[in-house]
């Protein structure tokens, strides 16, 4: 694995729904540029839940606490 999880699985859920929500608010309300900018912004948050690493959350050392 090339990257550690850093997002933990109830917020990797939460992105996965506010991003595809925003990605369809983008597509079917805004249209035009402005709806493409915000559906591709919403298409990173939405991968960043799928994958479970965040790489903002990386720049400013967030780690999940592993328990024994």
């Amino acid at each position: 694995m090339f990257y550690v999880k850093n997002v933990p699985n109830w917020e990797r859920a939460l992105r996965v729904v506010a991003g595809a929500i925003a990605a369809w608010a983008g597509i079917a309300l805004l249209g035009g540029v402005w709806g493409l900018v915000l559906a591709g912004s919403a298409a990173g948050i939405v991968a960043s839940g799928l994958f479970g690493f965040c790489p903002m959350c990386a720049l400013v050392g967030r780690r999940l606490d592993r328990k024994p």
